[in-house]
């Protein structure tokens, strides 16, 4: 392991929370992708596996900042848990009702609750946080190390959920999903020296997170973001069964992933210099163009080479933002607002989801990349009308209390993502 990587696991607990966090975000990339593949097989209606999909999404984006705004003012154990318990008996309803074909608003009414899990990747950020809030080089290293894992995630998940379900019995993605969120939960909460210490109750004043400016900016850029990832999933896994290779699409989305696991392990070996949000806008507009070789795919190997390429934009941009949010949203708030990021992309994943399986269902999976690629061009754009937003203005600082923007950019170590 790389020094500044080494240095980040010498805290005490550090090694333990951070491989809990590795079982409880599996779910993350395993659930919505399992979803479409258990529903099309069972129903073959790509358009109503979308559609479910898009609605775990968009449940996820209900209640997880709600969930993290708990949180923050009662502590991770008392909160996770419990939404963990709901999460996977929800998840055990959908496969019961898809199994025994029960009608659609049933399917629905599961998905709904199988999105109610709690945001382990901001819970795992934020002891990060707590950790190292005074030493920002390590934090970098620490958002980066924790992008590699997100990232690894989206290797094994896919590969976990799709080919399980096509090899085995369909039903067996959505509930290794939910065996995983479980296990992981109930070993993150069991960490309590790590735990961060709740926030009294007048820290919390002044509303939700979502009210600082910059945060909403990164939040509405990452919503077409998420459109991207949820619309390539839906694509990749059409394309794939049109040529007669359905589990390859599972092969397909990993390297998708490992692209980015690459760049994001080498991007936190680095010390980057420059504002942190003109690197996130080069980052953004970087995924917008990686989308463009996708309109040219014809046999199956094509999309893999193209989202590896892809891929490899994708953790730097998250370490930048995870960089923005902790320094745009005031202490009290940080799990909220790093959730609020999750959140844009779980409603992204939501449209994309299901905006690709109309595709598919009405043009072809072919055509349906061409989904991505404008969910793309609209988060760049996003990004360069908000860019002014997160320039040096006065911004809340982590305990709370404001400073001037310049002043902390010109910090030391306040150039680190």
């Amino acid at each position: 392991m790389a020094s500044p990587y080494r240095a980040i696991f010498a805290a005490p607990g550090s090694r333990t929370f951070s491989s809990a966090g590795f079982l409880g975000r599996l779910p993350l990339s395993m659930m919505g992708i399992s979803v479409v593949t258990m529903v099309s097989q069972l129903t073959g209606r790509y358009g109503l596996a979308g559609a479910l999909s898009a609605t775990v999404a968009l449940s996820s984006a209900v209640f997880s900042p709600q969930i993290s705004r708990l949180v923050d003012r009662h502590g991770q154990r008392r909160v996770i848990r419990p939404t963990a318990l709901i999460t996977v008996t929800a998840v055990g309803g959908l496969v019961a009702a898809a199994r025994g074909g029960a009608p659609d608003p049933l399917l629905f009414l599961f998905a709904a609750g199988a999105g109610s899990m709690p945001s382990v990747g901001s819970m795992v950020r934020a002891r990060w946080a707590h950790l190292y809030r005074e030493e920002p080089r390590l934090l970098h290293s620490a958002f980066a190390f924790e992008s590699v894992v997100d990232e690894s995630c989206f290797v094994f998940g896919p590969i976990l959920a799709i080919g399980l379900s096509t090899a085995w019995f369909p039903e067996a993605g959505p509930l290794l999903a939910a065996g995983f969120l479980l296990v992981g939960v109930l070993w993150l909460s069991a960490q309590r020296a790590t735990e961060p210490v709740p926030h009294p109750r007048e820290q919390h004043s002044g509303g939700s997170a979502l009210r600082t400016p910059g945060l909403q900016v990164l939040v509405a850029a990452f919503a077409f973001t998420g459109a991207i990832f949820g619309s390539v999933d839906v694509a990749t896994v059409a394309f794939a069964e049109e040529r007669g290779h359905k589990a390859l699409a599972s092969v397909t989305l990993a390297v998708y992933a490992l692209g980015s696991v690459l760049a994001g392990a080498v991007f936190g070996l680095l010390r980057p210099a420059g504002p942190p949000a003109r690197r996130w806008l080069v980052g953004v507009c970087a995924m917008a163009v990686s989308m463009i070789p996708l309109q040219l795919v014809g046999n199956l190997p094509s999309p893999a080479v193209a989202l590896f390429i892809a891929g490899m934009t994708i953790a730097p941009t998250m370490v930048t933002t995870m960089a923005l949010v902790e320094q745009l949203v005031p202490r009290a708030k940080l799990t909220e607002g790093m959730t609020w990021t999750s959140t844009g992309l779980a409603v992204g994943v939501a449209l994309g989801s299901s905006a690709a399986g109309w595709a598919v269902d009405s043009l072809g999976a072919g055509r349906a990349y061409g989904v991505p690629a404008a969910a793309g061009a609209l988060a760049a754009l996003v990004a360069f009308l908000g860019y002014r937003r997160l320039s040096p203005r006065p911004v809340p600082r982590r305990e709370g209390t404001v400073e001037d923007g310049r002043a902390a950019d010109e910090q030391p170590g306040s150039n680190v993502a």
